[in-house]
């Protein structure tokens, strides 16, 4: 007879790779060792994300033109009798700076430096239709908390001094400058409106209010084709008759 030699104790099965046998005391397998352990998801994103937000400026030109034309239009208004001594010249840049300084902020720095964008738009019935929108970016393009401070800041204390420019003038009866102070009020108010609205009251994303926009103006269409079918579709039915 030939005898076969069992294997030392667990060390046929700890090479193998395979899990130990009954406890030969208990007669009951021992607790797996997955059991100990617990999978846990490290969400890197949220840390590359609360790192790009606390980044101090990712759009440095944008940031820029945000408070260039809205403080240069303050500082020649105040100092432009320094300049020149013609009120033409002194109120045609300043009106340019401004004008400069809606379109930049309406069309630009708005959608890079906080991601809102508004305007308006008029369908074919010569109806006017305000679009405010909140656009939400990936983690890669999405602007940081400095960049929406000055953003803001710019927004909100621009038209604050034109407001007291409005009341010095009227006050000091400088007459000649109220319809450019009462323009420059108007155009930085329209902006911060916008803004507002979009951020509090008018959160829509781009795609969604675009294609809206696209089906209500084919409505009328629609309507106008189905209307001349009909009538085809009657007259054709006259002539059948009136042939029979």
């Amino acid at each position: 007879m030939k005898q076969v030699e069992a294997p030392a104790g667990g060390a046929g099965r700890g090479a193998a790779g395979l899990p130990p046998g009954p406890s030969p005391l208990t007669g009951s397998p021992p607790q797996a060792l997955v059991d100990d352990t617990e999978d846990v998801s490290l969400d890197f994103g949220s840390e590359e994300e609360l790192a790009l937000r606390k980044a101090k400026i990712r759009h440095p030109l944008a940031t820029f033109f945000h408070l260039f034309f809205r403080v240069s239009a303050i500082i020649t208004y105040l100092f432009c009798d320094w300049f020149s001594n013609s009120f033409v010249a002194c109120f045609v840049t300043i009106l340019l700076l401004l004008s400069f300084d809606f379109w930049s902020v309406k069309n630009v720095t708005g959608r890079l430096l906080v991601g809102l964008r508004w305007w308006n738009q008029i369908d074919e019935d010569g109806k006017s239709h305000w679009v405010f929108e909140a656009k939400r970016v990936p983690t890669i393009a999405a602007s940081t908390e400095a960049e929406a401070r000055i953003f803001w800041l710019g927004l909100i204390i621009c038209p604050v001094i034109w407001t007291v420019f409005f009341f010095s003038t009227l006050f000091s009866l400088k007459l000649k400058w109220l319809a450019l102070v009462i323009a420059g009020i108007s155009l930085q108010t329209a902006n911060l409106y916008g803004y507002i609205h979009c951020k509090l009251g008018g959160q829509k994303s781009i795609s969604r209010a675009t294609s809206r926009f696209f089906v209500t103006a084919d409505v009328p269409k629609r309507e106008t084709r189905r209307i001349s079918e009909e009538r085809m579709g009657s007259q054709a039915v006259d002539n059948q008759i009136r042939k029979n």
